[in-house]
């Protein structure tokens, strides 16, 4: 049984503050499927955007329902993994010749470390530097795998952060708990003076709670909420500098 822990109208003292990374803080620059389609023609193929898209849902869906975390407890890299969703995102939409789908899924993976596939949400750089600024430690907990480092460099987000603990690092993925107290002991932070910040009902607010942290969900717009009744209003975000107006450093 999974329990909340109550906010005072006074500030909430932190000594650590865990983000989720991926539509929290960064997002992707552009649909997976005008990423896809502009590298497939620039081996020769045609592929309307629309298809490809559709396609990597359907299989990223099923990668992660047979391989969950990358495959990594199935002797699978995650580049292994990715590099599979790619050729069958494509297969999916009728490629396939793997003599193409290699060098395209290749470049793919590649090309998803770098900035310009990425961009910083609004009022997350300042939101970060304010937090650093008042001394509060932070540190990532992600489902992503190692890419992740190189991402936030290049998005020049990483210097705010103490650690990056991916679910890659850990061997877990959210919303296992361990992936929290692997974190909160790399920290040695007790989990009642920690928070996370996450964009997911179960994975961020919710397992975060589960071990004893605060957390905050940040309202994504357009997002259908079945747990809106579940979620009190102080600890939803309607942006990421709202924040500052709830915590100070304990």
């Amino acid at each position: 049984m999974w329990h909340s822990i109550g906010i005072n109208e006074a500030m909430l003292r932190l000594r650590l503050l865990t983000w989720d990374v991926k539509d929290t803080l960064i997002r992707l620059r552009h649909p997976v499927g005008e990423s896809y389609s502009a590298e497939a023609r620039v081996h020769g193929i045609q592929v309307e955007p629309e298809a490809l898209n559709k396609s990597f849902h359907q299989a990223y869906k099923v990668q992660s329902k047979h391989f969950p975390n990358y495959g990594l407890n199935r002797g699978l890299s995650s580049k292994q993994w990715w590099v599979d969703v790619v050729k069958q995102t494509f297969r999916l939409s009728g490629v396939h010749e793997d003599a193409v789908l290699a060098p395209i899924a290749e470049k793919l993976y590649q090309d998803f470390c770098i900035a310009c596939n990425w961009e910083v949400l609004p009022g997350a750089t300042e939101t970060l530097r304010q937090c650093s600024q008042q001394g509060i430690r932070m540190a990532v907990i992600s489902n992503f795998d190692k890419r992740l480092e190189k991402i936030l460099s290049q998005c020049d987000l990483r210097h705010h952060f103490e650690f990056v603990f991916t679910s890659e690092d850990a061997g877990f993925a959210k919303p296992d708990q361990r992936i929290f107290l692997k974190a909160l002991r790399i920290s040695g932070v007790a989990p009642q003076l920690a928070a996370h910040v996450g964009d997911d009902y179960m994975k961020d607010y919710r397992a975060a709670r589960e071990v004893g942290m605060h957390s905050f969900l940040l309202k994504r717009s357009g997002q259908a909420n079945t747990w809106e009744s579940d979620v009190p209003e102080e600890h939803l975000l309607p942006s990421l500098p709202h924040l500052l107006s709830v915590i100070e450093k304990g």
